[in-house]
């Protein structure tokens, strides 16, 4: 498996990896909430390959994408040394070291970039996603109570931070 920046022609794949991620439950979206359309994914594989503080990542093995990472910096002076992660990796690749190398990649890339502090939130009941982002150094800094409603049932969802 190798971690790469992701690519025009990786559009199609990812979406399919983004329609998989978002049908297990643990996103933002459910499941068909949002159009993922490959010219939409195009425009922001360029946004973020052309930001200086930001980065879309693939995980590939044998031509196929398990799994992507985006890193959106801010710009702002006071707040250009944060920037948000998120993470998806196909159900068929999950526990298999594809999100840790993708959060490789995406650290290594933000010491690069003079980024200081990684943050992501996550779903409280979403235990393997807690582990991973624990053994990759993140540390909660809080709970958002009620933050998300899914089936009908309001959840919590966690804050956390990495200082590199």
């Amino acid at each position: 498996m190798i971690v790469r920046q992701a690519v025009l022609e990786d559009a199609p794949q990812i979406a399919g990896v983004m329609e998989n991620v978002e049908a297990s439950g643990w996103m933002l979206f459910n499941s068909g909430e949002r159009n993922i359309e490959e010219s939409g994914l195009q425009q922001l594989i360029h946004q973020l390959g052309e930001a200086p503080k930001a980065k879309f990542f693939v995980a590939v093995e044998q031509g196929n994408i398990l799994g992507y990472a985006m890193i959106r910096g801010e710009q702002l002076q006071r707040t250009s040394h944060r920037a948000a992660v998120m993470l998806g990796v196909h159900d068929a690749s999950r526990g298999k070291g594809v999100g840790t190398a993708l959060f490789g990649a995406m650290i290594t890339w933000a010491k690069e970039a003079a980024i200081h502090r990684l943050e992501l939130t996550v779903i409280e009941h979403n235990t393997q996603a807690l582990h991973l982002y624990k053994k990759m150094g993140f540390e909660v800094e809080g709970i958002k109570k009620d933050s998300l409603k899914i089936d009908e049932a309001y959840v919590n969802e966690v804050h956390m931070s990495k200082i590199l």
